[in-house]
């Protein structure tokens, strides 16, 4: 079967894509055909060796990933062959993988027996989803009526959070590099939009949360970092909450703690992965929520963009530039 693989850190262009036998099923694992697989910004940082931990070499890149169960473990009594899964792993930019029975999420099926939603939908909610809903709900309490301000708004990330947080039933700015970013912001739901590569976007921030039913601005989802993190931060009504994501721009962001002391706001980690490492349970209960609310319309597909495995490379490389609008999606049989 074909998998990318990268034998030593560097750019996507050094990325292979070789024949690789999987090895033999173990009693807890299935084995499925993966039809989709998610892409990501941090995918792109671990081939590169910038992440904050290197993964041993050889490295076989991709964690999310949406497909149909191929063969069944001796002791896998939940899952059965063509039941249609998503889930995380490692490796998943591969025709195939073998995982751990535990870490595959059914999906469910509509009222007339057929897939309430599709592979590359699937596969491209399990990362951003689980993070927004974690993030907004889990550790933010967001509430309805409160005013969000998404940054990096048009980004798979920023379009994920901009979905839950309509869904939550909050008022929501996105903020953003370009105005075609703004345009796929504002189609996945966002009230608002402010262009953040203009001098004065923190003062059109400000205006347009006083505008907003919370008269201020509450909470500030940033999956960017770099030099629009202060701001805004400075943006933030007294009491509100600031998020931190990650770091897309590539810069750690140094704010002084007194901000956070004279606005008597909150800084907050949204740490999914380790959340979900120390609770299993928590991302199938996330998705099963983010699912839910699909099936029933409160929430919209993800904007997807679909790629052939055989443009992995190129796909990584226009991911790492900023060139991807909405969710990235492998189809790994093609």
């Amino acid at each position: 079967m074909r998998t990318a693989c990268c034998e030593a850190y560097g750019p996507p262009q050094d990325l292979q894509l070789i024949q690789r036998e999987l090895p033999e099923l173990k009693p807890d694992e299935v084995r499925v055909k993966v039809n989709a697989a998610g892409v990501g910004f941090v995918d792109g940082l671990l081939i590169q060796g910038k992440y904050q931990i290197k993964p041993p070499l050889p490295y076989y890149p991709g964690s999310e990933f949406a497909g149909e169960v191929i063969a069944v473990g001796s002791h896998v009594s939940h899952l059965n062959i063509a039941d249609r899964v998503m889930g995380l792993g490692s490796g998943t930019y591969a025709e195939q993988i073998n995982i751990h029975a535990r870490a595959c999420i059914p999906i469910p099926k509509s009222l007339d027996g057929q897939p309430s939603i599709s592979d590359t939908t699937a596969a491209g909610l399990v990362i951003n989803y689980a993070t927004a809903l974690y993030g907004l709900r889990d550790c933010g309490n967001l509430k309805p009526g409160e005013t969000l301000l998404v940054l990096g708004a048009g980004g798979g990330v920023g379009t994920a959070a901009i979905g839950v947080a309509k869904a939550m039933g909050a008022h929501v700015i996105a903020a953003a590099s370009s105005q075609e970013k703004l345009r796929v912001a504002t189609e996945a739901g966002a009230d608002e939009a402010v262009l953040y590569s203009e001098p004065k976007w923190r003062d059109a921030v400000k205006a347009l949360a006083s505008a907003a039913p919370s008269t201020g601005l509450d909470m500030v989802y940033d999956p960017v970092g770099g030099q629009v993190a202060e701001p805004a931060l400075r943006s933030l009504a007294p009491g509100g909450r600031f998020l931190v994501v990650g770091f897309a721009s590539g810069n750690i962001p140094s704010i002084a703690l007194n901000l956070a002391l004279l606005k008597r706001c909150s800084i907050v980690g949204v740490d999914w992965g380790g959340a979900g490492r120390a609770d299993p349970n928590l991302t199938p209960a996330l998705l099963a929520t983010v699912v839910e609310w699909l099936q029933s319309n409160k929430l919209q597909p993800p904007p997807i963009s679909v790629r052939p495995l055989s443009d992995v490379r190129g796909a990584l490389a226009e991911q790492l530039q900023g060139k991807i609008y909405g969710k990235l999606v492998l189809d790994c049989q093609s």
